[in-house]
């Protein structure tokens, strides 16, 4: 059956050349956004991402332990990284500014326009259209993962990072939950289905900790890189 054929059958095939040749020009704009990402990313020095839900406001407790979070890594000499956006985000770069570190937003275009945070350095705020780009910068340039509790986003970059590491196709840097009671369901679910059905090995485990306090955070971090170089992850 030939692409006419189909055509007729289905009206909405009948601009199918022209999508093509869009995806094509498609590779110029995720080529630009790349570049953009790497020419600024890498001079801005070890930095931690940060990760949590956006939809969280300062009042909330995780907010604050957020901020908490991000305000000791920045003592410690580490930039932070966040989504750009407004909560967990937000309260991240907050915390940065608070410690007087860098503080860098990768963040996205999204249908309900997200707004970038007060609390970015304006010469570090990036705006993406593409999912995928904003993860590898998430990834390439972060000295460790802090993950708060979040949604689909929040659970998408987190299993990336823990992919990308069990693969070998990062180097092996700090993943850290942060607020057990939010975590230990999904990670008794990881135990009870994917380790005892051997869809995952018992070492696996270890590549991730969950904690609840900030000072376990920076401890686990600053331990890490005592015995391990600071660079890009890939």
């Amino acid at each position: 059956m030939t692409q006419e054929d189909l055509s007729s059958m289905s009206p909405g095939l009948k601009g199918w050349n022209e999508i093509k040749t869009s995806d094509s020009w498609m590779v110029f704009k995720i080529m630009a956004e790349f570049v953009e990402g790497f020419q600024k990313l890498y001079k801005i020095g070890p930095c931690v991402s940060i990760f949590g839900s956006a939809r969280l406001n300062e009042d909330h407790p995780y907010y604050k332990l957020a901020e908490e979070v991000s305000y000791s890594i920045t003592r410690e000499g580490f930039g932070i990284i966040s989504g750009g956006g407004g909560g967990i985000m937000e309260a991240a770069n907050r915390g940065a500014k608070r410690g007087q570190g860098r503080s860098v937003g990768l963040n996205i275009t999204l249908p309900f326009e997200q707004e970038a945070n007060a609390y970015i350095d304006k010469d570090k705020l990036l705006n993406f259209d593409y999912f995928f780009v904003r993860k590898v910068m998430f990834m390439k340039y972060a000295q460790g993962f802090v993950v708060l509790p979040g949604g689909f986003g929040t659970m998408d970059e987190l299993f990336e990072a823990l992919t990308l590491i069990q693969t070998g196709k990062s180097d092996h840097f700090p993943v850290i939950l942060v607020g057990s009671a939010f975590w230990l369901g999904l990670v008794d679910w990881i135990k009870a289905r994917l380790l005892d059905e051997g869809m995952i090995s018992a070492p696996d485990l270890d590549l991730f900790h969950v904690v609840d306090e900030p000072k376990e955070v920076v401890e686990i971090i600053r331990d890490f890189y005592l015995r391990s170089v600071i660079r890009p992850n890939f």
